[in-house]
C-alpha cells in the first residue's frame, strides 16, 4: 500500500468512526448548541469539539499538519506542503435541529490543490471518498457527475455562509444574477453535502461565496475524481474562500 493510499484509509476510518459518534448520540445531545460570539449566523455544539477530538487524535501521529476548523492550524506548517484539512461536523445548524444531513469532512491537500477528501454523512454513514486521478466512490460504488450542459435544465446548489456579507445592497442583486440562470435552486445546509451530490450527479453545480476552506476542501476533491470541475479565489476573511463547482460541461456565461 502506497503512503497516499495509507493515508486515504486512515482518513476514512477517522470519518466513519466520528460520523458513527455523532448518529449515536442522544437526542438532547444533540440538540445543546449555542452561537458564536463572533460570528452571529454561525451555529456551535458540543459536538464539534468532541468529534474534532477523536479525528485530530488520529491524524496527528502521521506528523501531516492539521487545518481544523475548530482547532485552526496545527504545528509544522510548510509553504506548499500536505496538510489535513478537516471540519468534524459540517453542517452544525443541521446536526442540532435534526432539519438535514451532516458530515464528517476530512481532506488532504498538497500546496493549493487537493490529493483526496473524505465525507462521511450523518446520519445515515454514507461513506464518500476520491480525488484527482483516483476518481470518486460512494459506499463502494463510482460517482460521476451530471452530462447536463444547459444551464436553464440544471440544479444549482448553493447557500448562505455565516461570513457572507448580507447587508450590502448589492447583495441580494449579486445573489439572483448567480442563480436566475439555473433551473432549480436547493440550499443543503452543509457545503460538503452539496458538493457531494454535484460529484454524484444529482446537482449539476455548487457555488458559495465567503465559504471556509475546511468547509469544501473533501467535496471538491470529490467533484474533481468524478470528473468535475472547480474553481476557487480567496475571499476577505482567511481561510474564506469564493467557490464554483460544476460538471464542467455547464457554459460559465
Amino acid at each position: 500500500m502506497s503512503e497516499s493510499e495509507s493515508l486515504l484509509a486512515l482518513a476514512r476510518s477517522c470519518a466513519l468512526e466520528a460520523a458513527r459518534l455523532a448518529a449515536r448520540s442522544s437526542e438532547p445531545e444533540r440538540r445543546e448548541h449555542d452561537f458564536s460570539p463572533v460570528l452571529a449566523r454561525e451555529v456551535k455544539s458540543p459536538a464539534d469539539l468532541l468529534l474534532e477530538k477523536v479525528i485530530l487524535g488520529q491524524l496527528r501521529p502521521t506528523g501531516i499538519p492539521v487545518l481544523s476548523e475548530e482547532a485552526g492550524r496545527l504545528e509544522g506548517e510548510r509553504p506548499g506542503a500536505r496538510v489535513f484539512i478537516v471540519d468534524p461536523l459540517d453542517g452544525t445548524a443541521n446536526y442540532v435541529r435534526g432539519i438535514g444531513h451532516s458530515a464528517v469532512s476530512i481532506a488532504l491537500w498538497e500546496g493549493e490543490r487537493p490529493v483526496f477528501g473524505v465525507v462521511c454523512v450523518i446520519p445515515t454513514l454514507e461513506l464518500a471518498w476520491g480525488g484527482p486521478g483516483m476518481g470518486a466512490t460512494l459506499g463502494g460504488r463510482p460517482m460521476q457527475v451530471s452530462r447536463i450542459e444547459d444551464r436553464s435544465r440544471a440544479i444549482l446548489c448553493t447557500g448562505f455562509p455565516a461570513r457572507q456579507d448580507l447587508d450590502s445592497p448589492e447583495a441580494p442583486a449579486r445573489f439572483f444574477a448567480a442563480v436566475r440562470p439555473y433551473a432549480k435552486v436547493r440550499m443543503l445546509g452543509a457545503a460538503s453535502i452539496a458538493l457531494l451530490q454535484v460529484a454524484r450527479g444529482a446537482a449539476d453545480a455548487y457555488a458559495e461565496e465567503e465559504v471556509m476552506l475546511w468547509d469544501v476542501a473533501a467535496g471538491l476533491a470529490l467533484v474533481l475524481g468524478a470528473g468535475g470541475r472547480i474553481e476557487f479565489a480567496p475571499g476577505r476573511d482567511p481561510h474564506a474562500l469564493r467557490v464554483r463547482a460544476d460538471n464542467g460541461r455547464l457554459a460559465r456565461t
